[in-house]
């Protein structure tokens, strides 16, 4: 898809699968749009893009490694690397939102951020439970 067509696409609002691998990579795509659109929004922004890119982006990749762990504690120490990398991008977001980069419509990418740093504590919480 262009980049001029991801950048003019008005719904920031994610999609939602069941399936977590599935959302952390629709997270992931709109984690590039911001990246995007921040680019537009002046050097500082696009400077800062560079890191949310970074951590939003690993989340889905890091979450996927999990499952070769090589025993259920390497599985949660990967988990804990995704609810870092989830922590991280939930901040910069709302950095960039607070210093004006980002406006009210771009709210709803900072909520999922949000919901699933909640999701993936509350995995990793069961899992260690079960150790």
């Amino acid at each position: 898809m262009p980049v001029a067509l991801l950048m003019e696409a008005p719904d920031w609002n994610p999609r939602k699968p069941f399936d977590l691998r599935e959302r952390l990579f629709e997270f992931g795509l709109l984690i590039i749009r911001i990246s995007q659109f921040l680019h537009t929004r002046g050097a500082v922004a696009g400077a800062l893009s560079y890191q949310i890119l970074k951590s939003g982006t690993s989340a889905g990749a890091n979450y996927e490694e999990a499952d070769d762990g090589s025993s259920p504690r390497d599985a949660v120490a990967k988990k804990k690397i995704v609810l870092r990398e989830l922590k991280e991008s939930r901040w910069r977001l709302r950095l960039v939102r607070a210093a004006g980069f980002l406006t009210a419509e771009h709210d709803p990418v900072i909520k999922e951020s949000d919901e699933l740093v909640r999701i993936v504590a509350r995995i990793i919480g069961k899992h260690q439970s079960g150790l």
